[in-house]
């Protein structure tokens, strides 16, 4: 029974490429509002997905939407890669490459003991191009129009951090880290630390807090059950 929606409800997308999640959130209150015959109901997101990253998407329909932070506290599994040797000014593959490092001094050893760096309790500073505000704007809308600002740094951790290297320049990571934590900003600051330059290119998000991908489904998939279900 869709009427179940507006009083309340929360529902798993995996978030494909290209998309928003403000683009998601939009879809399905569009359709849920055209099935429901209502001009308003409420949909939000518990946590945003870059346009270039895909995975999970924790969707708060109706009188759910209250428990949007409730679902963002837990901490969120990602898995990726990034490109050893290259930068791009967004850490990602948002904008082109602007910097090339060289990558002939990283060794087993050096990514090893990089890594082990990131595990814990740091701070971080979000990346120019980032949702975050300031004075009422985003900060990539500053970083577009060329316009440097200086942004907070954030308290993250770093429960878990996994690479796989087989594939050098690029490595493959599994992270298990708190809210707030920008993957981008990851993928730069290891390049730093390497003293070289990595870009991420790739990210999917598996998990948030106790709700696995493997339960969502696809936004397609929930615009057919929201069209084709008894009120």
């Amino acid at each position: 029974m869709i009427k179940k929606f507006a009083s309340g409800e929360t529902i798993l997308v995996d978030k494909p490429i290209g998309w928003t999640s403000f683009d998601v959130v939009n879809k399905i209150r569009w359709h849920l509002k055209r099935k429901l015959g209502v001009k308003k109901i409420k949909v939000g997101h518990a946590g945003t997905l870059d346009p270039l990253a895909t995975g999970l998407l924790v969707i708060c329909v109706g009188a759910n939407t209250k428990k949007i932070n409730d679902y963002m506290i837990g901490d969120k599994r990602y898995v990726g890669k990034f490109l050893l040797g290259k930068t791009t000014s967004s850490f990602d593959l948002e904008t082109d490459f602007n910097r090339e490092y060289p990558i002939s001094h990283v060794n087993e050893n050096l990514i090893e003991s990089v890594r082990l760096s990131f595990i814990g309790e740091q701070y971080q500073e979000p990346p120019v191009f980032s949702a975050k505000k300031i004075k009422g704007k985003r900060a990539y809308d500053f970083a577009r129009s060329g316009i440097d600002v200086e942004l907070k740094q954030n308290k993250i951790i770093v429960n878990d951090f996994r690479i796989d290297i087989s594939s050098l320049p690029v490595i493959n990571f599994d992270i298990v880290c708190s809210k707030g934590t920008y993957i981008r900003r990851i993928a730069h600051d290891f390049g730093l630390r390497l003293n070289s330059g990595a870009t991420l290119i790739e990210l999917r998000r598996i998990q948030s807090g106790k709700k696995k991908v493997s339960e969502s489904r696809s936004i397609q998939s929930w615009i057919d059950f929201i069209d084709n279900s008894p009120l």
